[in-house]
């Protein structure tokens, strides 16, 4: 739930790009927990990210940054983990050691092994060396891979969402990506029969529709995100 003007502000902050999948996990993880924050949009187009006052918040110049008072936290699994165990409303893990590690693993393949090969600084350089058409080509090689792996590691795991009938991390993590890959990067849903049911589970939950990309503070007018 980001703050507007006028409002009192929250504690929490969230450097957040509205486009940004490792951002929208944020968002949702906060959402689910019912935390208020105060959205610090940086604009990566602009290369905002890049500059001497966010650098000092991650010296990688990536989103999401979290700041809680004191404590400055990047990377979209670290601010997850860290939510969840200080603030245990809505656990974001479930108790069972096994779907525990499963959540655990699902997230990795979405953060390690399909969205830094899609990402912004990886897109522009294969254009600029490779080439322009070869950008589409390149992300949607490498997001399929990743969602035939998701469709084999959730079969056997699968209720009403991804590990269960409950909302635990695999879902904050699956719902960014399904949405880029079937949006923006037009991957086919009926070769990914699992992840598109659980896309359109996903799109019934307000916590993660309140998250959507179209929906944040730095959303431009004419986006469809």
């Amino acid at each position: 739930m980001a703050s507007g003007s006028g409002e009192e502000q929250p504690k929490l902050k969230l450097y957040s790009y509205f486009r940004s999948s490792c951002s929208f996990r944020v968002r949702i993880a906060l959402n689910l927990k019912g935390l208020k924050y105060e959205y610090k949009a940086v604009n990566l187009l602009k290369g905002e990210q890049h500059s001497p006052e966010f650098l000092k918040l991650n010296p990688i110049g990536y989103v999401p940054v979290l700041v809680d008072g004191d404590i400055v936290l990047s990377d979209s699994l670290a601010i997850s983990l860290y939510l969840d165990q200080k603030y245990p409303q809505h656990p974001l893990l479930p108790s069972d050691l096994q779907r525990k590690a499963i959540n655990l693993q699902a997230a990795n393949i979405v953060s390690a092994s399909i969205q830094p090969l899609q990402n912004l600084g990886v897109l522009k350089y294969i254009a600029e060396k490779v080439g322009q058409d070869e950008q589409l080509p390149w992300a949607q090689s490498h997001i399929g891979k990743g969602f035939a792996a998701l469709e084999k590691l959730l079969k056997d795991y699968a209720g009403k969402y991804a590990t269960g009938d409950e909302v635990f991390l695999a879902d904050i993590f699956l719902a960014p990506q399904l949405h880029a890959g079937f949006n923006r990067f037009n991957l086919d849903k009926s070769e990914f029969p699992l992840l598109a049911r659980l896309h359109e589970e996903y799109s019934q939950i307000p916590a993660f529709q309140d998250a959507m990309p179209e929906k944040q503070p730095d959303t431009p007018t004419q986006s469809t995100a």
